[in-house]
């Protein structure tokens, strides 16, 4: 196995063995604690589900701790597969959907994301909640539309990387261990939704927090989710300006009819 994913499964290994001795609620939230369906990104995401889900088989793509796992099952799926590499983080995930009653119907399987166990056109739908930034990207895109059925869609959510403010907030993350090399370096850009191109014929694109991002520091205060909804509201008018676009926070993508 390559160094880099060492690194990373050490990594998220480390972050779920924290959660489960400090007796954390499972799958409650990201390794960071943060709810993120409170966002309008994560929100996008939901409501797109809800709409789209209904007894589709889905695969929950670098699924970590299963935070992202149980929703779709609730809203209609027919069931949910969640991968990812760290055998710690599935712990908890497996642990949240028992508690949600709904273990039946979510398998959750230690596998690379670069190089899937599944045969071709497995899946209605993929579920990306950010994954790509531990990934190689040249890889995984192959991949992801081999597994995805011919008239399936990709819906994703990633932190987008032209913005220097959150670029620096990055650096200083990865210096206190709260990210590790490769996934602070390589954040989604503009150059990867073209190369997404190569590989499925219809990508439609996204984007929230160009200022919004700058009330997460303040959610668990009084008034923070207010000054939250008022700053994605700004959101709204600044991106529909296309050269601001990408400087958004995060970029939320469907991708379709992928090439066979």
């Amino acid at each position: 196995m390559e160094e880099r994913k060492k690194v990373e499964i050490e990594y998220y290994d480390k972050k779920a063995e924290e959660l489960l001795k400090e007796n954390a609620k499972a799958g409650e939230g990201d390794f960071e604690g943060f709810n993120p369906t409170i966002l309008s990104s994560f929100a996008f995401c939901y409501q797109w589900l809800m709409k789209n889900c209904r007894n589709k088989i889905i695969l929950d793509y670098g699924c970590g701790n299963g935070v992202h796992s149980v929703f779709p099952v609730k809203n209609g799926a027919a069931k949910v597969v969640g991968i990812d590499l760290s055998e710690k983080s599935l712990e908890i995930a497996k642990e949240k959907a028992k508690k949600e009653g709904v273990g039946d119907k979510i398998e959750f399987i230690q596998m690379d994301c670069e190089k899937m166990d599944f045969s071709d056109d497995s899946f209605d739908i993929i579920f990306d909640g950010g994954t790509f930034s531990s990934i190689d990207l040249n890889r995984a895109f192959p991949e992801l539309s081999r597994v995805l059925k011919p008239e399936g869609f990709l819906l994703g959510i990633e932190t987008f990387g032209h913005n220097p403010l959150t670029n620096l907030k990055r650096k200083i993350n990865k210096l206190i261990g709260k990210r590790t090399g490769w996934a602070a370096e390589h954040i989604f850009r503009v150059e990867d939704l073209k190369k997404v191109k190569d590989y499925f014929d219809k990508v439609e694109v996204y984007y929230f927090h160009l200022v919004s991002w700058l009330a997460f520091p303040f959610l668990n205060l009084p008034g923070g989710k207010l000054l939250l909804k008022l700053l994605e509201f700004i959101d709204k008018i600044l991106l529909r300006l296309p050269l601001l676009r990408k400087y958004a926070f995060k970029v939320v993508f469907v991708f379709s009819q992928p090439k066979k």
